[in-house]
């Protein structure tokens, strides 16, 4: 499992753990029933708390993604968050690329750099 971590970005280290998981899950990287790295192995891995590694786990299994039993580890439950609404599906999605308005980007340069997300998270998933 390949997780990397921005010291740049704003976002606490757990959620960019979690994000990079869902990334892998949503490619295909991860399927149903692999199991994930112990805690502690991906935390030396990263040079972070356990906790930190922990948090984004539990917060993988309250979005219905992973299956944590302790002890036994994590395995990925599903490729698919627990059953949501399409307008709650698009919230997220919503407020991102208002983010990148807010930013100052140009529609066209948002769609291009959606674009390129969408073929770069499909061309993993192979």
């Amino acid at each position: 499992m390949y997780i990397t971590i921005d010291e740049l970005d704003r976002r606490p280290i757990y959620r960019q753990v979690a994000d990079e998981i869902k990334a892998l899950i949503a490619r295909g990287a991860l399927s149903e029933g692999m199991a994930l790295p112990p805690v502690r192995q991906v935390a030396d891995d990263l040079g972070v708390n356990l906790n930190t590694i922990a948090a984004a786990y539990r917060e993988l299994q309250k979005e219905g993604l992973l299956k944590v039993r302790h002890g036994s580890g994590a395995i990925v439950a599903s490729r698919r968050t627990a059953q949501q609404s399409d307008a709650d599906l698009r919230k997220g999605l919503r407020a991102s690329l208002a983010h990148l308005a807010l930013a100052g980007l140009p529609r066209s340069e948002i769609l291009e750099i959606v674009n390129e997300e969408i073929r770069d998270l499909f061309r993993r998933e192979r």
